[in-house]
């Protein structure tokens, strides 16, 4: 059970599946409808999939939102909103902004911190102690009105990536974007080709691009899931992130690619 490498990229490319254009349909789908979680699932830490007592996730004023205005602690009640499709080759597009204050007791790192899980592990799947989900993170952070945090960078919770012909095993890789302070709200798109390559983009621009996502064996909870030795990761569930930031999506639109 080795992980994928080059060669299998080439591999890939010699079949065509990673070589060849990809032509895309135009129009843009809303994954939610403004109103109600409909077609959406939460998963909290230490709670059983589809319970969230304290409306983390809630939608108001149109506005798809990260609220922590119900908790005293953040208490590592890290979240994920499931939408209810495995999904392959598409694109998702999103717009939106960190607001407000951090949950107290939430970690440093979570400051201004989200994040859009692609190829997910089907939701029923995770333990319920689990705080991420196996999947591969198109991370989105805010900025601290100081220095320079980009943000569409990708982190591998369970998994592993290939970057400029390189298997990555690191936890996150930056993007190029630029930094985005306060509370402004910003584009972001990430086009997904199966277990090919992957774009993160903000405002139209790309700004990081991968390929090859892949299960990344010595992880416990990854190696729960490997089926007859393969590793390579071609469809998935998508979840939105909550990490003791508050934050709100805008819009959440998908493209099915062809």
């Amino acid at each position: 059970m080795r992980p994928i490498v080059p060669l299998a990229g080439a591999i890939l490319l010699a079949i065509g599946i990673a070589a060849q254009p990809v032509q895309r349909r135009t129009t843009w789908t809303p994954l939610f409808n403004g109103k109600d979680l409909t077609g959406w699932t939460p998963k909290i830490k230490g709670l059983p999939l589809g319970q969230d007592p304290k409306r983390t996730f809630r939608v108001e004023n149109g506005v798809l939102k990260v609220s922590y205005s119900a908790y005293d602690q953040f208490d590592g009640a890290f979240g994920h909103l499931y939408y209810r499709r495995k999904l392959s080759r598409y694109a998702i597009r999103t717009v939106y902004r960190f607001v407000g204050e951090q949950c107290p007791g939430g970690p440093g790192w979570a400051f201004r911190n989200s994040g859009i899980m692609l190829h997910c592990q089907p939701p029923a799947t995770m333990r319920v102690d689990q705080d991420f989900p196996v999947s591969i993170e198109a991370q989105l952070l805010g900025g601290d009105g100081r220095g320079e945090r980009p943000t569409a960078n990708v982190c591998t919770p369970g998994t592993n990536i290939v970057m400029d012909g390189k298997l990555i095993t690191q936890h996150c890789s930056n993007s190029r974007s630029k930094t985005y302070h306060g509370d402004q709200w910003v584009t972001a798109e990430i086009e997904v080709h199966g277990g090919g390559r992957i774009v993160h983009r903000i405002n139209g621009e790309d700004v990081l691009e991968y390929e090859q996502p892949q299960l990344d064996p010595t992880d416990a909870d990854a190696a729960r899931l490997v089926r007859a030795n393969k590793l390579l990761l071609e469809e998935g569930y998508i979840a939105l992130q909550a990490e003791s930031h508050p934050v709100e999506f805008k819009s959440v639109e998908l493209r099915m690619l062809r």
